[in-house]
């Protein structure tokens, strides 16, 4: 075997390493959605415990992203990835042997915790065991793997649940981590930021204000915008947000730099991103629906229905990643928007309480090749517009705005569909379908709405050479070399 071959082959496993963990995360995002009814009968759970079941996970994964990252920069990524992923498998066993809805909450926090460790730091650790030519090719790759993560979720949790118990969505975590974490050791080298303080005023303040807002979001969808339930935790958050941007000003070592929002192509592609997260998760959230109502599929059935959608970025987005140097991240993104929005609307024209599912199918590989073509790029010009010792910041500030733009999606399509049956009688059930797809259509066509305003904003981000004369004009003296700004241990 040749030094380069074996050079090759390492590099291909320190990959898998820091990727297979975020799979897991992402995986478990929604693997838990269609083994609620399970859920429910064994362990006798009201509505608002199963719905519980999936926020606890959401809110303490959202609020600690950035808090992930600082850690890592602090005591070492290697060492905070390993720590999230033992954590989420502790949090994955606690959850399978969970004899009550109470405990099964806590572990699925626990999880959560462990989660926001993993997702920022594998992106960080993916960008890191590569050389800088062939960055955004194993971004591409790290999107796909994220992206069928994200599209078997329902589907496995179905599947799983079906043949054997609800029990084993969480118990197939624990092989997969122990067969990753001595690859992990062997493969990826510890490295630090160079920011070694820890911010705590800024964790503290950062992590109440995210987890308050995605809370006040969620709950928006039960007890309506105006209710103290929604509105008073919305409120705190954005007193508490307004004080983390004050601290952060003058804070010795930030949590979160502010200068990243002086750079256009930071701010930009997380407007992209928060953009196609609200579009997509909001309008998946009904297509599910859509095809377990007036379809008439089982869970399994419709989870597999959505694969040409979902998983379609597992074969887009790395080839993007090849492919971003050339085209440019912002004609990709725009490009990928546009094709969002147009898969959206024409799923809003055909969808109809008798439309059979080859009518839907064109439509969903459309949305699939769109959303492919924006994981890569987005994370290329996330990266590319910050220095090497500020991707563990950047990563987690541009996954908690995803995040917060999913929940925000979901609730905000909620109302509107809602908005549709006020003062509507309904007395058959196909009048309940026909009542169901009307307020899907209205919903849908919101996130059309969105969804085109992000392609539009995408055709403004700077190409890589601005990207790089805006850094050199932000920070004087340009970008650091990795070996300025990495501290190996």
């Amino acid at each position: 075997m040749t030094q380069h071959t074996a050079t090759a082959r390492h590099t291909g496993l320190g990959l898998l390493a820091a990727s297979v963990p975020m799979f897991m995360v992402a995986l478990d995002n929604l693997v838990v959605t269609n083994a609620l009814p399970s859920i429910r009968n064994e362990l006798d759970a009201t509505e608002v415990e199963l719905q519980w079941v999936v926020n606890a996970y959401v809110l303490a994964f959202a609020g600690l992203l950035l808090t992930g990252a600082a850690l890592g920069d602090r005591f070492g990524r290697r060492r905070t990835f390993v720590g999230g992923i033992v954590l989420f498998i502790v949090g994955s066993i606690g959850s399978a042997l969970s004899g009550s809805i109470g405990l099964l909450i806590a572990a699925r926090v626990v999880q959560g915790v462990g989660a926001a460790a993993v997702q920022p730091l594998s992106l960080t650790l993916v960008a890191g065991a590569v050389p800088p030519g062939r960055r955004n090719a194993a971004i591409g790759l790290w999107g796909g793997i994220n992206g069928i993560g994200v599209a078997l979720g329902p589907m496995v949790g179905g599947a799983v649940t079906a043949g054997l118990s609800w029990q084993w969505i969480f118990w197939i975590n624990v092989p997969i981590a122990l067969l990753v974490l001595p690859l992990i050791r062997l493969t990826i080298v510890e490295s630090h930021g160079r920011d070694r303080e820890l911010d705590l005023p800024g964790v503290l303040l950062v992590t109440a204000g995210v987890t308050l807002g995605v809370l006040g979001i969620v709950q928006s969808s039960r007890y309506g915008w105006v209710s103290p339930l929604v509105f008073g935790p919305l409120a705190a958050s954005g007193l508490l947000v307004t004080l983390f941007v004050r601290w952060e000003r003058r804070a010795p070592v930030p949590l979160l730099p502010l200068h990243f929002y002086r750079i256009r192509a930071f701010v930009l592609s997380n407007v992209v991103s928060m953009a196609m997260f609200f579009g997509v998760f909001g309008s998946v959230f009904f297509l599910n629906q859509y095809m377990q109502g007036p379809m008439g599929f089982d869970p399994l059935r419709a989870g597999l229905s959505t694969l040409p959608w979902t998983a379609m970025p597992m074969l887009v987005a790395p080839l993007t990643g090849l492919v971003v140097d050339r085209i440019g991240g912002s004609r990709l993104m725009a490009a990928g928007l546009a094709l969002q929005a147009v898969a959206l609307g024409w799923l809003a024209l055909v969808v109809r309480i008798d439309t059979q599912y080859p009518t839907l199918v064109p439509a969903l590989v459309v949305g699939g090749i769109g959303m492919g073509l924006v994981f890569a790029p987005t994370m290329a010009v996330v990266l590319g517009s910050v220095r090497p010792h500020e991707y563990g910041k950047a990563s987690g500030a541009n996954n908690t705005v995803r995040e917060i733009g999913g929940a925000l999606g979901v609730a905000v399509l909620t109302t509107v569909f809602r908005h549709q049956f006020v003062g509507l009688k309904i007395l058959s059930p196909v009048e309940a379908h026909r009542a169901f797809v009307h307020g899907m259509v209205v919903a849908v066509w919101v996130g059309v709405a969105v969804v085109a305003a992000g392609a539009v904003v995408a055709l403004f981000i700077p190409r890589t050479a601005g990207i790089a004369r805006e850094f050199s004009e932000e920070r004087p003296g340009g970008a650091s070399t990795p070996e300025r700004d990495e501290v190996a241990a």
